[in-house]
């Protein structure tokens, strides 16, 4: 694990932006499409206003999120929703989108509709993902009913999930499928995540999921 640290927020979306779109821009040399995998959240919106202007051939590019809250692309909690109008704007309109939700009561109901787009977009090309502070990443909770499952090496790629506190059901790619992403970035900020991600180091993956993937990862931080 690496750990960049920058002086402001500001900074950190300026300089992950353009370090996520030259990794991209390094793979489309030598393959015809990329993945980019994002998280949803607050966190990651500046960065996304930064990395939409980015001059690179996004026709070529397929955007997935890490996970997804079981609610329609409409709703105001949806992942897909904020994704579409921070990310896919600009020169990043001309991306795909790859859905991590479809219309059924719960997630299960349509794992095996959704992981044959999925399938043959891996490994994934760049990832982006984020923290909280319980040491969660994407969908994966320290508290999670199907947590042993999405930290199986042969885990399938996506894994329904649900946790105490959580308002929705969630839909998330299992750790396997994150760790092995081609780049592999984390942002956090705050005292708080830095604490977390310290904690999370000595700790086993069912406790502190984000550790299941943090060997391969360069973290991003700022106060």
């Amino acid at each position: 694990m690496n750990i960049v640290e920058y002086p402001d927020r500001d900074m950190l979306a300026i300089d992950l932006a353009n370090k996520l779109a030259g990794e991209l821009t390094s793979i489309l040399h030598h393959e015809d499409r990329v993945t980019l995998v994002v998280p949803g959240g607050t966190t990651p919106g500046p960065i996304f206003d930064d990395l939409c202007a980015a001059d690179l051939d996004w026709s070529r590019v397929d955007v997935m999120l890490s996970d997804e809250r079981w609610v329609p692309e409409d709703h105001p909690r949806s992942n897909t929703k904020l994704v579409r109008e921070r990310l896919l704007t600009d020169h990043a309109s001309a991306a795909s989108m790859v859905p991590l939700y479809a219309e059924a009561d719960a997630p299960e109901d349509m794992v095996a509709k959704l992981q044959p787009a999925i399938a043959p977009k891996l490994p994934v090309s760049v990832a982006l993902l984020g923290m909280g502070a319980d040491m969660h990443t994407a969908s994966l909770f320290p508290r999670g009913d199907n947590l042993r499952l999405a930290l199986d090496p042969h885990a399938p790629i996506l894994v329904p999930m649900r946790a105490e506190g959580l308002e929705e059901q969630r839909i998330s790619l299992s750790a396997h499928v994150l760790r092995d992403a081609i780049n592999l970035h984390i942002v956090i900020m705050g005292a708080d995540k830095k604490e977390a991600l310290e904690r999370a180091r000595h700790l086993p993956p069912e406790e502190a999921p984000v550790r299941a993937i943090l060997d391969n990862a360069t973290v991003h931080w700022a106060p």
